[in-house]
């Protein structure tokens, strides 16, 4: 049985939920989703996704009720597998270009929050997603871009010349929202990394 924690703080908490478990169901994969408010939630997690939101907000909520410490600690002693969408893309970088808060810093990369600009920028389009057959269907809203990766961090995902999706090990990180798509191919990669 597999189990998956969405942090619940600010975001597409219940898209994700909703998503992840239709994605369950469609891949014929047996297990339940959970939101994780606090640090006794993520107990026999499988896997932690970190939503869009304002990456600030999260990180200091995250920080102060001590989620960033306990799911580093899984992470490096269980292996568990990690996702971030869009503000989680964020909280998942060892470098942030205007960061005020230190969040995870897992990730063997850098990236600059809301590189595409206002709400009102927002957009969808095709990506290529490294492991998908087809494009994927990208919703971008203030998106962070990733500017560099480095070591065992590799690129998944491109916009032109910009990076919006990487992978390290067991974590993905992505600067657009696969909660807002009817395609569910994203959370299959996640779930190959549990």
């Amino acid at each position: 049985m597999v189990k998956i924690g969405v942090i619940a703080i600010q975001g597409d908490v219940s898209e994700h939920v909703q998503s992840i478990g239709r994605a369950m169901d469609i891949l014929g994969i047996e297990g339940s989703v959970i939101t994780v408010k606090r640090v006794r939630d993520v107990e026999n997690l499988n896997g932690v996704l970190i939503p869009g939101g304002e990456s600030t907000t999260i990180t200091r909520i995250m920080n102060k009720s001590g989620l960033t410490e306990k799911i580093r600690k899984m992470y490096a002693e269980e292996s568990i597998a990690i996702m971030g969408t869009c503000a989680g893309c964020v909280i998942l970088a060892k470098e942030v270009e205007g960061g005020e808060v230190r969040g995870l810093e897992l990730m063997n990369m850098k990236v600059m929050r809301n590189a595409f600009g206002r709400q009102k920028e927002s957009f969808e389009t095709l990506v290529d997603v490294k492991g998908l057959e087809e494009p994927y269907p990208a919703v971008f809203i203030r998106a962070p871009i990733i500017e560099k990766v480095w070591d065992d961090c590799e690129v998944v995902a491109k916009l032109g010349d910009k990076i919006v999706g990487a992978r390290q090990d067991a974590l993905l990180a992505l600067s657009f929202h696969p909660e807002l798509t009817e395609d569910h191919r994203i959370y299959k990669l996640f779930f190959d990394m549990l």
